[in-house]
């Protein structure tokens, strides 16, 4: 096995996050929360193109009949991409004026998960909101100061769920058919050395990989939470991942450059790219659709 690390969108996202494969048009999609836009990229030539978005954006999520849908500071939304206009949809949190959208992921259902940050990462006010097609809205209490990585086992039974600030990667009891989290439990806890969770996903093998802020790696854990291996970036602020690519094999890493001091962004200069690991002898799955 001989894996290849290759930074194949350099354009310096202050906070690239929420990397999502559209297996119908081989593009992958992802954010900038910080300057605030939907990016895509064509791997096959490299082609990148930018939608600017009217607030912060914290994650995304393919739409059943077409576009995005997305988490902002503000709620959630529709995006279009023909025209990039933004829909509105709900705020479930109008009260919070610190609070905002960090992570999220549509499950299998057809649901759009996503959960809150306080942006200030001072106070645990971060909490889980459901998206249901109907486009009711349901909250189901975290209360954490940023909430991150969310994703679900093969089976649907466990729900993963990442408490950044407490370097923990919970798991749920999980029931697909009402989208109810039930008992928490740990499944990994970061060291200090290794930095912060941060955004993750499943494999096809019911594995877990979680990028690592502040680590320099992406972090593959088995399904018992021990590790399996560590794959090394050269970019300190690792934020999120996601399998794609033709056979779904290539595992594209978002990166940040917020907060990188000068001596540190010329020792990593490549911070804020997006990068895709080759030669993992690993698949990941078809990202799920809302169909709302």
């Amino acid at each position: 096995m001989s894996v290849e690390v290759t930074c194949v969108a350099p354009l310096g996202c202050v906070l690239g996050e929420g990397p999502v494969w559209d297996d119908r048009t081989g593009t992958l999609f992802f954010v900038d929360i910080k300057a605030p836009a939907v990016h895509a990229l064509d791997p096959a030539t490299g082609a990148t193109r930018r939608w600017p978005m009217p607030a912060p954006i914290g994650a995304i999520g393919l739409r059943e009949r077409g576009g995005l849908v997305g988490a902002f500071k503000n709620g959630f939304a529709f995006i279009d991409l023909d025209s990039g206009a933004v829909t509105p949809i709900a705020d479930p949190e109008p009260e919070l004026a610190d609070n905002r959208f960090n992570d999220g992921k549509v499950d299998a259902a057809g649901r759009f998960w996503a959960a809150t940050m306080d942006d200030t990462e001072q106070n645990p006010t971060g909490q889980l909101f459901r998206l249901d097609q109907s486009l009711s809205v349901t909250r189901f209490a975290a209360n954490f100061v940023v909430t991150n990585g969310i994703d679900w086992s093969l089976d649907g039974r466990t729900l993963y769920f990442v408490d950044t600030v407490a370097r923990t990667i919970h798991a749920y009891a999980f029931d697909m058919a009402s989208g109810t989290p039930g008992a928490a439990r740990v499944f990994a806890q970061i060291p200090d050395s290794d930095g912060y969770p941060d955004g993750l996903t499943v494999d096809a093998e019911d594995h877990v990989w979680s990028a690592h802020w502040g680590g320099s790696r992406v972090t593959r854990y088995r399904p018992d939470g021990s590790i399996e291996r560590v794959v090394r970036l050269p970019v300190p602020r690792c934020t999120s991942c996601c399998f794609g690519g033709a056979q779904l094999d290539t595992l594209f890493v978002t990166s940040a450059s917020i907060g990188i001091d000068a001596a540190a962004l010329r020792a990593a200069p490549l911070s804020g790219g997006v990068f895709a690991v080759t030669g993992l002898d690993v698949r990941g799955r078809a990202a799920g659709r809302f169909k709302g």
